[in-house]
Protein backbone atom coordinates (compact mmCIF):
# COMPACT_ATOMS: atom_id res chain seq x y z
CA UNK A 1 0.00 0.00 0.00
CA UNK A 2 2.78 2.44 -0.89
CA UNK A 3 0.06 4.63 -2.30
CA UNK A 4 -1.64 5.62 0.82
CA UNK A 5 -0.27 8.77 1.00
CA UNK A 6 -1.01 9.48 -1.86
CA UNK A 7 -4.87 8.95 -1.71
CA UNK A 8 -4.29 10.66 1.57
CA UNK A 9 -3.27 13.64 0.33
CA UNK A 10 -5.64 13.69 -2.63
CA UNK A 11 -8.73 13.59 -0.35
CA UNK A 12 -7.34 16.33 1.88
CA UNK A 13 -7.23 18.33 -1.00
CA UNK A 14 -10.11 17.62 -2.81
CA UNK A 15 -12.41 17.89 0.88
CA UNK A 16 -11.34 21.83 1.03
CA UNK A 17 -13.35 22.69 -2.00
CA UNK A 18 -15.82 19.65 -2.82
CA UNK A 19 -18.40 17.71 -1.56
CA UNK A 20 -21.50 16.19 -1.23
CA UNK A 21 -24.28 16.64 1.25
CA UNK A 22 -27.89 15.69 2.46
CA UNK A 23 -29.85 19.62 2.83
CA UNK A 24 -29.44 22.88 3.22
CA UNK A 25 -29.41 22.80 7.45
CA UNK A 26 -26.59 20.92 7.79
CA UNK A 27 -24.37 20.85 4.62
CA UNK A 28 -21.23 19.10 5.36
CA UNK A 29 -21.78 14.70 5.08
CA UNK A 30 -18.93 12.47 5.70
CA UNK A 31 -19.68 9.23 5.32
CA UNK A 32 -17.40 6.14 5.64
CA UNK A 33 -17.18 2.53 6.21
CA UNK A 34 -16.17 -0.71 3.42
CA UNK A 35 -16.43 -1.05 -0.04
CA UNK A 36 -15.95 -4.19 -2.09
CA UNK A 37 -14.34 -3.79 -6.16
CA UNK A 38 -15.73 -6.54 -8.75
CA UNK A 39 -14.30 -6.86 -11.95
CA UNK A 40 -16.54 -9.50 -12.86
CA UNK A 41 -18.20 -6.89 -15.39
CA UNK A 42 -14.70 -6.20 -17.17
CA UNK A 43 -14.58 -10.21 -17.44
CA UNK A 44 -18.08 -10.77 -18.95
CA UNK A 45 -18.89 -9.95 -22.69
CA UNK A 46 -22.75 -10.34 -22.14
CA UNK A 47 -24.84 -7.48 -20.25
CA UNK A 48 -26.93 -10.04 -18.72
CA UNK A 49 -23.57 -12.07 -17.84
CA UNK A 50 -22.08 -8.81 -16.30
CA UNK A 51 -24.80 -8.34 -13.80
CA UNK A 52 -25.94 -11.55 -13.53
CA UNK A 53 -24.40 -12.68 -10.36
CA UNK A 54 -24.28 -9.10 -9.05
CA UNK A 55 -24.49 -9.50 -5.44
CA UNK A 56 -22.15 -12.79 -5.32
CA UNK A 57 -20.02 -11.42 -2.90
CA UNK A 58 -18.27 -14.56 -1.43
CA UNK A 59 -16.97 -15.24 -5.15
CA UNK A 60 -16.82 -12.20 -6.82
CA UNK A 61 -16.11 -9.11 -4.35
CA UNK A 62 -12.76 -8.45 -3.05
CA UNK A 63 -13.04 -6.53 0.48
CA UNK A 64 -10.93 -5.33 2.87
CA UNK A 65 -11.75 -5.96 6.36
CA UNK A 66 -11.29 -3.05 7.39
CA UNK A 67 -12.41 0.72 7.18
CA UNK A 68 -11.58 1.29 3.69
CA UNK A 69 -13.56 3.86 1.99
CA UNK A 70 -14.24 7.77 3.24
CA UNK A 71 -16.31 10.24 1.55
CA UNK A 72 -16.39 14.06 2.30
CA UNK A 73 -19.38 16.30 0.43
CA UNK A 74 -21.29 19.40 0.63
CA UNK A 75 -24.91 20.34 -0.45
CA UNK A 76 -24.97 22.66 -3.06
CA UNK A 77 -28.18 23.25 -3.75
CA UNK A 78 -31.56 21.76 -5.44
CA UNK A 79 -31.47 18.41 -4.35
CA UNK A 80 -27.63 17.80 -5.49
CA UNK A 81 -24.48 17.25 -3.70
CA UNK A 82 -21.01 17.56 -4.33
CA UNK A 83 -17.62 15.34 -2.62
CA UNK A 84 -15.03 13.39 -3.02
CA UNK A 85 -14.41 9.40 -1.94
CA UNK A 86 -11.21 7.94 -1.20
CA UNK A 87 -10.85 4.02 -1.09
CA UNK A 88 -8.59 1.35 -0.60
CA UNK A 89 -9.02 -2.41 -1.06
CA UNK A 90 -6.55 -5.44 -1.89
CA UNK A 91 -7.42 -7.33 -4.81
CA UNK A 92 -7.16 -11.01 -4.59
CA UNK A 93 -10.28 -12.03 -6.80
CA UNK A 94 -10.09 -11.20 -10.49
CA UNK A 95 -12.73 -12.75 -12.90
CA UNK A 96 -11.19 -13.99 -15.85
CA UNK A 97 -13.25 -14.00 -19.24
CA UNK A 98 -14.80 -17.04 -20.53
CA UNK A 99 -13.42 -19.41 -22.42
CA UNK A 100 -15.78 -21.90 -25.30
CA UNK A 101 -18.46 -20.94 -22.63
CA UNK A 102 -16.55 -22.74 -19.89
CA UNK A 103 -17.66 -20.88 -16.58
CA UNK A 104 -16.23 -17.50 -15.55
CA UNK A 105 -13.20 -18.52 -13.23
CA UNK A 106 -11.83 -16.47 -10.68
CA UNK A 107 -8.17 -15.79 -9.76
CA UNK A 108 -5.23 -14.39 -7.58
CA UNK A 109 -3.59 -12.24 -9.39
CA UNK A 110 -1.19 -11.47 -6.40
CA UNK A 111 -2.60 -9.73 -3.42
CA UNK A 112 -3.08 -6.20 -5.17
CA UNK A 113 -3.45 -3.01 -3.61
CA UNK A 114 -6.52 -0.80 -5.13
CA UNK A 115 -6.36 3.14 -3.98
CA UNK A 116 -9.33 4.97 -6.08
CA UNK A 117 -9.70 8.56 -5.21
CA UNK A 118 -13.31 9.38 -7.33
CA UNK A 119 -15.26 13.17 -6.92
CA UNK A 120 -19.30 12.60 -7.02
CA UNK A 121 -22.09 14.66 -7.80
CA UNK A 122 -25.24 13.40 -6.20
CA UNK A 123 -28.38 13.86 -6.85
CA UNK A 124 -30.97 12.84 -3.76
CA UNK A 125 -34.51 11.57 -4.71
CA UNK A 126 -36.09 12.11 -1.17
CA UNK A 127 -37.77 15.35 -1.70
CA UNK A 128 -38.97 14.08 -4.73
CA UNK A 129 -40.68 10.77 -2.67
CA UNK A 130 -41.25 12.89 0.14
CA UNK A 131 -39.74 11.12 2.31
CA UNK A 132 -37.83 11.91 5.87
CA UNK A 133 -35.83 9.00 6.47
CA UNK A 134 -35.46 7.14 3.00
CA UNK A 135 -33.30 8.88 0.71
CA UNK A 136 -32.25 6.84 -2.93
CA UNK A 137 -30.11 8.92 -5.06
CA UNK A 138 -28.54 8.74 -8.61
CA UNK A 139 -24.84 9.77 -9.11
CA UNK A 140 -21.76 10.16 -11.60
CA UNK A 141 -18.06 11.22 -11.52
CA UNK A 142 -15.20 10.59 -12.31
CA UNK A 143 -11.68 9.67 -10.61
CA UNK A 144 -8.89 7.87 -10.89
CA UNK A 145 -7.79 4.09 -9.85
CA UNK A 146 -4.33 2.22 -8.76
CA UNK A 147 -4.09 -1.31 -9.17
CA UNK A 148 -0.80 -2.61 -7.86
CA UNK A 149 2.37 -1.28 -9.10
CA UNK A 150 1.66 -0.70 -12.57
CA UNK A 151 -2.08 -0.48 -13.58
CA UNK A 152 -3.75 2.92 -13.30
CA UNK A 153 -6.13 4.56 -15.38
CA UNK A 154 -8.94 7.55 -15.05
CA UNK A 155 -12.91 6.18 -15.30
CA UNK A 156 -16.01 7.12 -15.63
CA UNK A 157 -18.39 6.53 -12.82
CA UNK A 158 -22.19 6.23 -12.42
CA UNK A 159 -24.76 4.48 -10.04
CA UNK A 160 -27.18 4.16 -7.64
CA UNK A 161 -27.37 5.03 -3.62
CA UNK A 162 -29.86 4.56 -1.15
CA UNK A 163 -29.62 6.09 2.61
CA UNK A 164 -31.92 5.12 5.39
CA UNK A 165 -31.50 8.42 7.85
CA UNK A 166 -32.23 7.26 11.31
CA UNK A 167 -32.09 10.86 12.61
CA UNK A 168 -31.50 14.11 11.16
CA UNK A 169 -27.74 13.69 11.17
CA UNK A 170 -27.22 10.02 10.88
CA UNK A 171 -27.74 7.51 8.63
CA UNK A 172 -27.01 3.98 6.79
CA UNK A 173 -26.00 4.17 3.17
CA UNK A 174 -25.38 1.95 0.44
CA UNK A 175 -23.89 3.05 -3.37
CA UNK A 176 -22.96 0.90 -6.18
CA UNK A 177 -20.93 2.84 -9.01
CA UNK A 178 -19.63 1.36 -12.07
CA UNK A 179 -16.48 2.73 -12.88
CA UNK A 180 -15.49 2.56 -16.58
CA UNK A 181 -12.08 2.22 -17.59
CA UNK A 182 -10.58 4.58 -20.23
CA UNK A 183 -7.93 1.68 -20.40
CA UNK A 184 -10.02 -1.18 -20.58
CA UNK A 185 -8.42 -4.19 -21.42
CA UNK A 186 -8.35 -7.16 -19.99
CA UNK A 187 -4.13 -7.11 -19.21
CA UNK A 188 -4.70 -3.86 -18.07
CA UNK A 189 -6.88 -1.89 -15.86
CA UNK A 190 -10.35 -3.31 -16.19
CA UNK A 191 -13.64 -1.43 -15.64
CA UNK A 192 -15.20 -2.94 -12.84
CA UNK A 193 -18.07 -2.57 -9.75
CA UNK A 194 -17.52 -0.49 -6.53
CA UNK A 195 -19.36 -1.06 -3.52
CA UNK A 196 -19.10 1.12 -0.93
CA UNK A 197 -21.54 0.45 2.52
CA UNK A 198 -21.05 2.28 5.96
CA UNK A 199 -22.47 5.65 7.92
CA UNK A 200 -23.03 8.93 7.12
CA UNK A 201 -23.05 12.01 9.42
CA UNK A 202 -24.40 14.91 8.34
CA UNK A 203 -23.01 18.36 10.20
CA UNK A 204 -22.05 22.20 9.07
CA UNK A 205 -25.68 23.78 10.40
CA UNK A 206 -25.20 26.20 12.90
CA UNK A 207 -28.04 27.11 16.02
CA UNK A 208 -26.81 29.76 18.22
CA UNK A 209 -29.70 30.03 19.83
CA UNK A 210 -29.88 26.09 20.80
CA UNK A 211 -33.30 26.72 19.48
CA UNK A 212 -33.40 23.92 17.14
CA UNK A 213 -33.86 26.03 14.38
CA UNK A 214 -30.50 26.37 12.04
CA UNK A 215 -29.49 29.91 11.79
CA UNK A 216 -30.14 29.74 8.06
CA UNK A 217 -33.82 29.78 8.79
CA UNK A 218 -33.69 31.32 12.12
CA UNK A 219 -35.57 34.55 12.12
CA UNK A 220 -34.19 35.35 15.26
CA UNK A 221 -30.98 33.54 15.57
CA UNK A 222 -29.60 34.86 18.69
CA UNK A 223 -32.58 34.39 20.97
CA UNK A 224 -34.16 30.75 21.35
CA UNK A 225 -37.97 30.34 19.98
CA UNK A 226 -40.10 28.31 18.37
CA UNK A 227 -40.70 26.93 14.66
CA UNK A 228 -43.38 28.44 13.90
CA UNK A 229 -42.37 31.58 14.31
CA UNK A 230 -39.68 30.74 12.22
CA UNK A 231 -37.10 30.62 15.41
CA UNK A 232 -38.57 33.60 16.83
CA UNK A 233 -39.65 33.62 20.90
CA UNK A 234 -43.20 33.91 22.02
CA UNK A 235 -42.53 34.49 25.44
CA UNK A 236 -46.49 35.04 27.11
CA UNK A 237 -47.17 32.00 24.29
CA UNK A 238 -50.27 33.92 23.15
CA UNK A 239 -49.48 33.12 19.50
CA UNK A 240 -47.65 36.05 18.58
CA UNK A 241 -43.99 36.82 18.54
CA UNK A 242 -42.51 39.41 21.02
CA UNK A 243 -41.62 41.62 18.44
CA UNK A 244 -45.07 42.18 17.12
CA UNK A 245 -46.27 41.79 20.24
CA UNK A 246 -47.00 45.25 22.18
CA UNK A 247 -46.73 43.42 25.63
CA UNK A 248 -44.50 40.41 25.67
CA UNK A 249 -44.63 39.27 28.82
CA UNK A 250 -48.87 39.07 29.42
CA UNK A 251 -50.59 36.53 27.25
CA UNK A 252 -53.46 39.10 25.20
CA UNK A 253 -55.15 38.59 21.80
CA UNK A 254 -54.36 39.37 18.15
CA UNK A 255 -56.45 42.33 17.87
CA UNK A 256 -55.56 43.94 20.83
CA UNK A 257 -51.43 42.83 19.52
CA UNK A 258 -51.06 40.88 21.91
CA UNK A 259 -51.50 42.81 25.09
CA UNK A 260 -54.51 41.57 27.45
CA UNK A 261 -58.11 43.79 27.99
CA UNK A 262 -58.93 42.63 31.94
CA UNK A 263 -62.09 44.77 32.13
CA UNK A 264 -63.20 43.64 28.34
CA UNK A 265 -64.32 46.70 27.32
CA UNK A 266 -62.22 46.76 24.10
CA UNK A 267 -59.45 48.64 25.10
CA UNK A 268 -56.06 46.62 26.10
CA UNK A 269 -54.71 46.98 29.08
CA UNK A 270 -51.61 48.84 27.82
CA UNK A 271 -54.08 52.41 26.75
CA UNK A 272 -56.55 51.39 29.55
CA UNK A 273 -56.52 54.14 32.39
CA UNK A 274 -58.82 51.91 34.22
CA UNK A 275 -58.04 48.48 33.71
CA UNK A 276 -59.89 46.74 36.53
CA UNK A 277 -63.65 48.80 35.13
CA UNK A 278 -65.39 48.51 31.83
CA UNK A 279 -65.24 52.39 30.36
CA UNK A 280 -65.06 54.04 26.95
CA UNK A 281 -62.68 55.05 24.39
CA UNK A 282 -63.15 58.65 24.77
CA UNK A 283 -61.94 58.46 28.45
CA UNK A 284 -59.17 56.11 27.48
CA UNK A 285 -61.12 52.71 29.25
CA UNK A 286 -62.64 54.94 32.08
CA UNK A 287 -66.56 54.56 32.66
CA UNK A 288 -69.04 57.33 33.10
CA UNK A 289 -71.68 55.44 34.72
CA UNK A 290 -74.13 58.29 34.37
CA UNK A 291 -73.41 59.00 30.91
CA UNK A 292 -72.80 62.73 31.37
CA UNK A 293 -69.71 63.38 29.62
CA UNK A 294 -67.98 63.19 32.73
CA UNK A 295 -65.89 60.31 33.62
CA UNK A 296 -66.54 59.03 36.92
CA UNK A 297 -63.17 60.01 38.31
CA UNK A 298 -63.62 63.87 37.58
CA UNK A 299 -67.48 63.66 38.37
CA UNK A 300 -68.61 64.76 41.50
CA UNK A 301 -71.99 62.58 41.15
CA UNK A 302 -70.78 59.81 39.12
CA UNK A 303 -74.36 58.07 39.69
CA UNK A 304 -76.30 61.14 38.57
CA UNK A 305 -76.25 63.23 35.21
CA UNK A 306 -75.18 66.86 35.41
CA UNK A 307 -72.85 69.30 33.42
CA UNK A 308 -69.66 69.21 33.00
CA UNK A 309 -69.62 73.33 34.16
CA UNK A 310 -70.88 72.11 37.45
CA UNK A 311 -68.34 69.06 38.00
CA UNK A 312 -71.07 66.32 36.44
CA UNK A 313 -73.31 67.28 39.45
CA UNK A 314 -77.78 68.32 38.12
CA UNK A 315 -77.57 71.96 38.18
CA UNK A 316 -79.24 73.45 41.57
CA UNK A 317 -82.84 73.82 41.59
CA UNK A 318 -83.94 77.31 40.84
CA UNK A 319 -84.33 79.73 44.02
CA UNK A 320 -87.59 79.50 45.46
CA UNK A 321 -89.75 83.02 44.36
CA UNK A 322 -93.07 83.06 45.82
CA UNK A 323 -94.31 85.82 44.68
CA UNK A 324 -92.75 85.66 40.74
CA UNK A 325 -91.29 88.63 40.31
CA UNK A 326 -88.16 87.79 39.71
CA UNK A 327 -86.20 88.39 43.08
CA UNK A 328 -85.56 84.88 44.60
CA UNK A 329 -86.56 84.68 47.68
CA UNK A 330 -83.32 84.75 50.03
CA UNK A 331 -82.89 87.99 48.40
CA UNK A 332 -86.79 89.50 48.36
CA UNK A 333 -87.51 91.95 51.03
CA UNK A 334 -91.19 91.06 49.91
CA UNK A 335 -91.24 86.72 49.17
CA UNK A 336 -94.94 87.36 48.96
CA UNK A 337 -95.49 90.37 47.07
CA UNK A 338 -93.99 90.83 43.86
CA UNK A 339 -91.72 93.74 43.29
CA UNK A 340 -88.95 95.02 41.19
CA UNK A 341 -85.83 94.01 42.33
CA UNK A 342 -84.64 97.64 42.11
CA UNK A 343 -86.38 97.65 45.42
CA UNK A 344 -85.47 94.37 46.76
CA UNK A 345 -88.49 92.80 45.39
CA UNK A 346 -91.13 95.12 47.05
CA UNK A 347 -93.58 97.17 45.03
CA UNK A 348 -93.32 100.73 44.83
CA UNK A 349 -95.04 103.30 46.78
CA UNK A 350 -96.42 105.96 43.81
CA UNK A 351 -98.28 108.79 44.00
CA UNK A 352 -101.79 106.63 42.98
CA UNK A 353 -101.03 104.53 46.25
CA UNK A 354 -100.33 107.32 48.55
CA UNK A 355 -103.27 109.03 46.99
CA UNK A 356 -105.68 106.65 48.22
CA UNK A 357 -103.95 106.22 51.63
CA UNK A 358 -104.64 109.77 51.45
CA UNK A 359 -108.52 109.80 50.75
CA UNK A 360 -109.40 106.67 53.32
CA UNK A 361 -107.43 108.12 56.21
CA UNK A 362 -108.89 111.58 56.26
CA UNK A 363 -112.21 109.56 56.33
CA UNK A 364 -111.40 108.37 60.04
CA UNK A 365 -113.47 109.87 62.68
CA UNK A 366 -112.89 110.79 66.18
CA UNK A 367 -115.43 111.89 68.64
CA UNK A 368 -115.40 115.48 69.24
CA UNK A 369 -112.13 116.85 71.50
CA UNK A 370 -111.04 113.02 71.83
CA UNK A 371 -109.04 110.60 70.37
CA UNK A 372 -111.04 108.06 70.53
CA UNK A 373 -113.27 106.79 67.04
CA UNK A 374 -116.48 108.39 66.41
CA UNK A 375 -118.99 106.24 68.25
CA UNK A 376 -121.54 104.50 65.98
CA UNK A 377 -119.62 105.24 62.80
CA UNK A 378 -119.41 102.54 60.67
CA UNK A 379 -117.45 104.02 57.83
CA UNK A 380 -113.94 104.35 60.31
CA UNK A 381 -113.83 100.72 60.72
CA UNK A 382 -113.74 99.93 57.18
CA UNK A 383 -111.30 102.71 56.14
CA UNK A 384 -108.85 101.05 58.84
CA UNK A 385 -109.33 98.06 56.86
CA UNK A 386 -108.64 99.71 53.56
CA UNK A 387 -105.94 101.18 54.81
CA UNK A 388 -104.07 97.74 56.87
CA UNK A 389 -105.05 95.80 53.36
CA UNK A 390 -102.90 98.87 51.00
CA UNK A 391 -99.79 98.99 53.67
CA UNK A 392 -99.60 95.02 53.72
CA UNK A 393 -98.87 94.85 50.30
CA UNK A 394 -95.73 97.39 51.17
CA UNK A 395 -93.69 95.34 53.78
CA UNK A 396 -90.93 96.43 53.31
CA UNK A 397 -91.76 100.35 53.28
CA UNK A 398 -92.43 102.81 56.84
CA UNK A 399 -95.31 104.82 56.92
CA UNK A 400 -95.93 107.61 59.19
CA UNK A 401 -99.31 108.54 60.23
CA UNK A 402 -99.79 111.75 60.99
CA UNK A 403 -102.39 113.91 63.23
CA UNK A 404 -103.81 117.52 62.56
CA UNK A 405 -105.93 119.76 63.89
CA UNK A 406 -107.66 122.59 63.76
CA UNK A 407 -107.20 126.53 65.58
CA UNK A 408 -109.69 126.17 68.11
CA UNK A 409 -108.83 125.40 71.82
CA UNK A 410 -105.06 126.52 72.52
CA UNK A 411 -102.03 125.18 70.84
CA UNK A 412 -101.12 122.88 73.60
CA UNK A 413 -104.21 120.78 74.05
CA UNK A 414 -104.21 120.59 69.89
CA UNK A 415 -100.97 119.00 70.18
CA UNK A 416 -101.14 116.71 72.37
CA UNK A 417 -104.64 115.72 70.44
CA UNK A 418 -102.93 115.86 67.27
CA UNK A 419 -99.98 113.53 68.89
CA UNK A 420 -103.14 110.50 70.15
CA UNK A 421 -105.35 110.82 67.32
CA UNK A 422 -102.00 109.52 64.90
CA UNK A 423 -101.35 107.27 68.07
CA UNK A 424 -104.57 105.60 68.25
CA UNK A 425 -104.86 105.17 63.79
CA UNK A 426 -101.36 103.46 64.30
CA UNK A 427 -102.84 101.02 67.09
CA UNK A 428 -105.89 100.25 65.16
CA UNK A 429 -103.52 98.90 62.47
CA UNK A 430 -101.35 97.13 64.47
CA UNK A 431 -104.22 95.36 65.99
CA UNK A 432 -105.18 94.73 62.23
CA UNK A 433 -101.89 92.77 61.54
CA UNK A 434 -99.88 95.83 59.80
CA UNK A 435 -96.06 95.34 61.44
CA UNK A 436 -95.52 97.81 64.24
CA UNK A 437 -92.06 97.79 62.41
CA UNK A 438 -93.50 99.90 59.51
CA UNK A 439 -95.41 102.63 61.46
CA UNK A 440 -94.71 105.53 63.91
CA UNK A 441 -97.02 108.32 64.43
CA UNK A 442 -96.27 111.71 64.86
CA UNK A 443 -98.89 114.91 65.83
CA UNK A 444 -98.82 117.99 64.31
CA UNK A 445 -101.40 120.23 66.10
CA UNK A 446 -102.93 123.13 64.06
CA UNK A 447 -99.28 123.42 62.51
CA UNK A 448 -100.22 122.24 59.38
CA UNK A 449 -103.56 123.40 57.71
CA UNK A 450 -104.69 122.44 54.54
CA UNK A 451 -107.67 125.03 54.18
CA UNK A 452 -109.03 128.13 55.81
CA UNK A 453 -109.34 128.01 59.90
CA UNK A 454 -112.01 130.99 59.37
CA UNK A 455 -114.78 129.16 57.80
CA UNK A 456 -116.60 126.03 59.32
CA UNK A 457 -115.69 124.02 55.92
CA UNK A 458 -112.31 124.79 56.38
CA UNK A 459 -111.84 123.85 60.12
CA UNK A 460 -113.20 120.41 59.07
CA UNK A 461 -111.02 119.94 56.57
CA UNK A 462 -107.73 120.68 58.75
CA UNK A 463 -109.04 118.13 61.66
CA UNK A 464 -107.53 115.31 59.87
CA UNK A 465 -105.01 112.42 59.62
CA UNK A 466 -102.56 111.28 57.17
CA UNK A 467 -100.53 108.43 56.10
CA UNK A 468 -97.06 109.27 54.35
CA UNK A 469 -94.46 106.70 53.51
CA UNK A 470 -91.30 108.01 55.09
CA UNK A 471 -88.59 105.14 53.95
CA UNK A 472 -87.84 101.86 54.37
CA UNK A 473 -87.78 99.73 57.49
CA UNK A 474 -84.51 98.03 56.15
CA UNK A 475 -82.81 101.20 54.43
CA UNK A 476 -83.67 104.23 56.54
CA UNK A 477 -86.10 106.86 54.89
CA UNK A 478 -85.93 106.63 50.70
Amino acid sequence: MKHLNKLLVAMLMLAGFSSQAQDNNNPWAISFGVNAVDTRVSAASKLEDQFSEFFNANDNWNILPSLSFVNVSRYVGDNFSFGVTGSINRIDKWVQPRVNNADYTVVNPGDLDYYGVDAVINYSLMNLIKSKSIDPSIHIGGGYTWIGDDISAGTLNGGLGLTYWFNEFIGLSYRATYKQSFEDVREDMPSHMQHFAGLSFKFGGSDKDNDGIYDKDDACPEVPGLKQFNGCPDTDGDGITDANDTCPEIPGPVEFNGCPDTDGDGISDNLDACVDVAGLKEFNGCPDTDGDGTQDKEDKCPTVAGPKSNQGCPPPPPPLDADKDGVPDLEDDCPTVAGPASNKGCPVVDEKVLEELKVQARAVYFNSGKATFKTGDKVTPERLDAIKEILKNYPNAKFSIEGHTDSDGSDKLNQKLSEDRANAVRNALIARGVNPNNLTSVGFGETKPVATNKTKEGKAENRRTEVKHVGSIYEGKL
